[in-house]
Formats: structure tokens, sequence, C-alpha cells
């Protein structure tokens, strides 16, 4: 614990000596919690979870009084069993993953480790996630690691080692193929198709994890590719989704 407290200690000096700033609203982090998440007090607060009624499918919030949204009334089924969705990719939400992504906000992922397993509590009625399940990163394209020096969901994977003691499993690998963002919906289904494989045990239970949802195409190729390798049920969990 005096580790933890001297580590945000630093990170307060660190700010101080080379500021980042809050990386939504802009404002100078004087707080060590704050400059720990990368985000001031009152930005943190406003990242409230829609708690209302939630597409039996795929997780995203309901306009309609059906159990199911449009978008997964046109498709037949998903290889994952259950899937939680934390904060539409819009506004503020997207400004902070921006600046994690690109920008130099790293100590975001802190923030977002805490997010995902609050996430386990439940939002919704009878959405609770079990615990001591292993979680499974998204792996990365082929080639991020090595060319950037890094992937947003294998940082969140590593906090949530060191911080949580979270049991991760690295058991997915994704073969080369076309970046998902660059297709449209329809490519998307098929692009990642046996492009996911399975490298070392698998567990009977897990928790997929990633951070943007958008067609349900790169979790369903994860889901189905754990599912073949002998994975009994997967939950998705994602933070955000378009």
């Amino acid at each position: 614990m005096k580790t933890l407290n001297l580590s945000k200690k630093l990170y307060l000096l660190r700010e101080y000596l080379f500021p980042l700033n809050c990386a939504v609203c802009g404002e100078t982090l004087l707080d060590e919690e704050d400059a720990w998440i990368g985000l001031c007090g009152e930005c943190a607060e406003s990242f409230q979870v829609d708690s209302g009624k939630r597409c039996s499918a795929c997780g995203r919030p309901l306009i309609s009084e059906l159990d199911i949204c449009m978008s997964c009334r046109k498709i037949d089924g998903n290889a994952y069993d259950s899937m939680t969705l934390m904060y539409p990719y819009t506004g503020r939400e997207q400004q902070v993953l921006k600046a994690y992504k690109f920008g130099k906000h790293r100590s975001l992922a802190r923030f977002f480790s805490e997010k995902l397993l609050s996430a386990m509590n439940g939002f919704q009625a009878g959405k609770v996630l079990p615990s001591g399940l292993p979680w499974i990163p998204v792996p990365p394209r082929a080639g991020k690691l090595k060319a950037s020096g890094w992937d947003q969901v294998e940082l969140i994977a590593k906090t949530l080692e060191k911080l949580y003691h979270v049991p991760v499993r690295r058991c997915l690998k994704r073969l080369a193929s076309k970046t998902q963002k660059e297709l449209g919906k329809s490519e998307r289904m098929t692009n990642l198709k046996g492009r996911i494989i399975c490298s070392g045990s698998v567990p009977e239970e897990a928790i997929v994890f990633d951070d943007v949802f958008t067609t349900g195409a790169t979790m369903n190729a994860c889901a189905g590719t754990l599912k073949d390798s002998g994975v009994k049920k997967v939950h998705g969990l994602c933070l955000f989704y378009s």
C-alpha cells in the first residue's frame, strides 16, 4: 500500500513538472488521485452508466419496449453469451478515449480499469458478471505492438493485473488482416473470419474485454474462437459502444 501511495505522489510531481492536465476539461490536476487517473474529480464523476433497459443480445440501451434492438434482430445470434457495454462513444467519452489512445494520457488506463471492474457489480438487474473468472483481452492487430510499442487494451490488462490482481489470460492472437475501422459493417463481419486464433490453454468460462464495441464483429470472432477451443461460456465487456 505504501508503494501505491508513493506512486500516486510521483504522478502528482510529474503532473507538476510536465503537466498533461485533465484529459476532458484541460484543468490542472492538483490532487494526487486526479493525477493518478488523468482526470479531475468533476470529470471523473461525470462518467455515469445509463442504467436503463438494455438489449439482451448486444447490451446497448434500448429505445423500444422490445427486449432486443433493431440491429440484433437482423443477425442470427452471437458467439458470446452476454455483453456488457458501458459508455456511448460520443462527445466527452470519445474525447477521453482519443486522449488515451492517441495522446499521452496513459494514466487513463487506471481510470478505465476501475470502470471495467465496477461493471462486474452490474448496473442493470440480472447483469452481474461472475467473479473470479479469467479476463481475456481482445488481441491487437498483427504488428501493432512492434510498430507502436504499446496497445491500449494490453495496458489496461496489465493495470488490472498489477493493481487489482485480476487473473488475465492472454490466449488469443490476431493474424494479419485489414484494420476493422477502415471497413463497412458487412466487411467487418467477415474480415476476421479465421484470423483470431487460440494459443495456450483456455478456461471453461471467461470475460473477454475491449475498449470499443462497434458492430460486434471482433467480439464475435474472439468468442467464436474460444468456443471452438473448448470454452463453454464467454462474457463480453467493453468500455464504449457506437
